[in-house]
Parts: C-alpha cells; sequence; structure tokens
C-alpha cells in the first residue's frame, strides 16, 4: 500500500498555515474587484452562449421545388377598365400565355381605389366576332345621334337605349357602322320611336365628345353599351349600372339581340327596364358594364424559372384603342414570389435573422403615376432580380424558404399600346442562412479561463502592490537593503 506520506507528496495544492499568512487592505480590495470581474465575464460569456449566431453562404441555386415558380400580385389600375384588362406571360423559352383568367380576379375601383361592387365577371369570349357584309352609306343613317346636351333626355325617355360610342379613325368602328346603321333603321321602322318608344338605337362620336364617353368609361372602340330607363343610379363619383353587348355585329344578329330586349316590355310601355328578362341567348352576349374607370387585378401566376414578363395591358380582338389617351399608372399593394408565407414562420425566422424579408416584397405600397409630363404611349416596366433564401436551424432543419428581390422601374414611350410590365430574372445562386450550433464544452472551458486568469492577474497585483508599499515605508524609515 503507498502511504498517506508518498500520497501527500503530490498534492498541487500545498497549505500554508493560516497563521503564517497575512490579511491587507490592498488585498481585500483587490480581491472583490476580482470576484466582480469574475462575474461580469461569466454573465457576458453565458449572454454569448444563449444567444443565436447565424452564418451566411452562397451556393449553386438547388432548388427541389420543381420548374415552376408562383407570382403573386394585387395591383390598382387608376385608368385602364377591367373590360379589357388582361394578363400575359411570356418568357425566353417561347412561353406566351394571353389573358389568363383561371387565378386572377378583378374588380372595378374608383380614383380613391375603393372597390366599387363584386368582382367583375369576364364572361366567356367569342372567338370570332362576326361582321355584317353592308356596305358603308352615308346617307343610310338609321341612328340617333348623341352628346353631352340629349344623352340623359334619351336615356330617360326610351325604356331601352343602346348607344354605340365609337371613333371614326377606328377600323372596327368603321366595319360596325354599316350594319349599326342598317339595323337601326330597321328597328326605327318596326319600332317607331315616336308611337312606340320602347328602344333606340344611337350612336356618340368619341372625337367629338370626349368628356361623355369618359363618363361611361369608353376604353375601346367601339363600344355597344344598353342602357335600362331607371337602372343609372348615380352618386358623386359618378357610378351607374348598364350592360356591355360582346356578340356578333353584323344587321341580322344586332336586330335579334334589340328584339330580345323589347320582348318582355309591352308596345306602348313606358315603364322601367330594371330587369333582364330577355331569353338566354341574349345573355350569352352581354355582361354588366364596369362600374368604374379603374380595375385591380389580383391573383398569381405560375411562371418557369427562366427570364421572363408578366404584362398587364388592355387587350381585345374586336376593339381599338387609342394610345394616345391611355395611361397605365398603377398602385402595387402587393407582389411576391414563392409559396405564401404564414405570419408565424416569418416571425420565427426574424427572431434568427431580424433583416430576413426585407425584399420579399419590396414593392409593395409603392405607386408608379404617369401625370403626362412625358406625354403619350407611355409604358412603365420594373425590372426585378430574383434571389433564393432558406433558413436552416439546427433543431428543426429548414426553417424559411422565401424568394426576395431587388426592383428597378423605368418609363418608356412607344408607338405601341401602353402596357405595365414586370420583367423577371432568377438568379443561379442561392442564400443559405445557417443557425451555429453553441458548444457547451466551449462554454465551461471559457468560464475556467476567466475564472482562472482572473484570480491569477489580481494575484499579481496584489503582489506588486503590496511589496510596493513595503519598499515605501522602508524609505521612509531610512532603512537600506
Amino acid at each position: 500500500m503507498i502511504s498517506s506520506t508518498k500520497f501527500k507528496s503530490v498534492d498541487f495544492y500545498r497549505k500554508i498555515p493560516r497563521d503564517l499568512t497575512e490579511a491587507t487592505l490592498s488585498g481585500a480590495g483587490l480581491s472583490i474587484v476580482a470576484a466582480l470581474s469574475m462575474m461580469f465575464l461569466f454573465g457576458m460569456e453565458l449572454s454569448n452562449y444563449l444567444s443565436v449566431s447565424t452564418s451566411t453562404s452562397v451556393i449553386v441555386d438547388n432548388s427541389n421545388d420543381g420548374d415552376f415558380l408562383r407570382m403573386d400580385f394585387n395591383i390598382s389600375f387608376l385608368a385602364l377598365s377591367c373590360e379589357f384588362a388582361a394578363v400575359d406571360v411570356h418568357d425566353v423559352l417561347g412561353t406566351n400565355r394571353l389573358n389568363i383568367t383561371k387565378t386572377i380576379r378583378k374588380f372595378s375601383i374608383d380614383s380613391n381605389l375603393r372597390s366599387t361592387g363584386s368582382e367583375y365577371q369576364s364572361g366567356p369570349l367569342l372567338n370570332l366576332i362576326k361582321h355584317g357584309d353592308e356596305v358603308d352609306e352615308e346617307t343610310n343613317e338609321g341612328s340617333t345621334v348623341l352628346n353631352s346636351r340629349n344623352f340623359d333626355r334619351y336615356a330617360n325617355q326610351h325604356p331601352i337605349l343602346v348607344v354605340n360610342f365609337f371613333a371614326p379613325w377606328c377600323y372596327w368602328s368603321n366595319k360596325l357602322k354599316p350594319s349599326w346603321e342598317k339595323a337601326a333603321k330597321t328597328i326605327r321602322e318596326r319600332y317607331d320611336p315616336e308611337f312606340d318608344g320602347r328602344i333606340l338605337m344611337a350612336k356618340v362620336d368619341c372625337t367629338e365628345d370626349g368628356e361623355l364617353c369618359r363618363k361611361h368609361h369608353i376604353q375601346g372602340y367601339p363600344s355597344i353599351r344598353i342602357f335600362r330607363k331607371g337602372s343609372d343610379v348615380r352618386d358623386d363619383h359618378g357610378h351607374h349600372d348598364h350592360e356591355s353587348y360582346y356578340g356578333d355585329r353584323d344587321s341580322e344578329s344586332l336586330v335579334k339581340t334589340m328584339e330580345d330586349l323589347i320582348a318582355p316590355l309591352p308596345m306602348g310601355s313606358q315603364k322601367l327596364a330594371l330587369e333582364d328578362k330577355s331569353n338566354n341567348a341574349t345573355g350569352n352576349v352581354k355582361r354588366p358594364a364596369p362600374s368604374a374607370g379603374g380595375c385591380r387585378i389580383e391573383g398569381y401566376v405560375r411562371v418557369k424559372k427562366v427570364p421572363g414578363s408578366l404584362v398587364l395591358a388592355a387587350r381585345s380582338e374586336s376593339h381599338s384603342f387609342d394610345a394616345s389617351q391611355m395611361n397605365m399608372s398603377h398602385f402595387i399593394s402587393h407582389l411576391s414570389f414563392g409559396r405564401k408565407i404564414s405570419p408565424k414562420a416569418f416571425s420565427d425566422a426574424k427572431q434568427l435573422i431580424p433583416y430576413i424579408g426585407i425584399s420579399h416584397d419590396r414593392l409593395n405600397g409603392q405607386s408608379f403615376i404617369n401625370q403626362r409630363e412625358l406625354g403619350a404611349n407611355v409604358t412603365i416596366e420594373h425590372y426585378l432580380q430574383i434571389v433564393k433564401t432558406e433558413v436552416l436551424t439546427r433543431r428543426s432543419g429548414k426553417l424559411l424558404e422565401e424568394y426576395e428581390y431587388t426592383a428597378h422601374s423605368s418609363v418608356s414611350q412607344s408607338v405601341h399600346i401602353p402596357v405595365a410590365k414586370f420583367h423577371y430574372t432568377l438568379s443561379p445562386m442561392q442564400v443559405v442562412i445557417t443557425e451555429n450550433q453553441k458548444s457547451f464544452s466551449h462554454f465551461i472551458t471559457n468560464v475556467c479561463a476567466i475564472i482562472g486568469g482572473v484570480f491569477t492577474v489580481a494575484g499579481i497585483l496584489d503582489a506588486l502592490l503590496h511589496n510596493t508599499m513595503r519598499l515605501m515605508k522602508k524609505v521612509e524609515l531610512g532603512k537600506n537593503f
């Protein structure tokens, strides 16, 4: 057996008898300072251990979420009618998706961006509108010419007023004109306005009376509107309610439509025509007209992960537009890419990285207004650079997957119809933000280093201070050493 004496010889911490030690005021002061320093440094180290740190790396995009990317948007146009507003998608691979409607909703809005009613229903579009073969004869006019001075009088005089809003320079207006005049003459002969009075076919030249056309939110030519007596309910914002005709434009189809409108009304009736009791065939080509001149377009599209463009513009296969009068000013309520992210997921991610999500919807709340200083035919374009960002945690793995983007906007003039374009390009790289794991052993090592370091430094300072004071006392007493 090893004796206790030999075992004690390996003691690193030999003790000095208490009566051989001396306590000093300087030593007590340094001891207090050392203890406070240890507590402060321990608290700092504990705070650092409990805090979350992250590292950021940039790698080649290895997404496994497919070849398509979801693009959500909510954009309000101040002067684009829902009647003609269309959403198109193009990309460098040759994709051309025109007038997307399945995932898009449209609402008529006033100048204050407030919705004026329920969702605007575009309805089924006819692939080809039939036009008549009649020849334009200037002398053979059967429709009544309306303007701002007599429009309300005629609207109140006849239960049904059907108006062709046209422009003389418009190809489709000139193609409609002979059939319209022939149909108007036929209706006038069959239902004399003086004796019958149930219906009147009329026309408005929008180049001569632009204010009247703007009042009724006419943006494409020709626009055929059906006004029913008593259905116009105007308030301070000029809100009204009538129908648009989208059917065939030959004289036979027009006459049949007019007769279907008249059928529910007895001869000589001047009562209100508030209800549409015409047959179903007519209903297929009539839809409620936009109740305001603006339109809010909201929804989403799925685009390929290649450079492309989202285009919002006025589109119609049987109408013409005056490019000089079109204004594509818009307000972006929301624009983002990728899957929808719950507020909780964003909140959890922000606890790790406060700056995350700042560029997820960078254009939200921004307006792009053309005040006409730039002239006519102004297209507003946005250039978006998209980067994927992933946040990984040590506990649950992938916490967040989002797409952030930078945006630069510009305006340009063109001879074509003005549009609003959103050009997007996806980066081939992605940003990965990873939560760093803290080692408990590293924390214990640092705590021991703090205690030992402070104790050692305090001991050195105490020895220096003690020896200095002894030296000063010997000098005062005149002792040599």
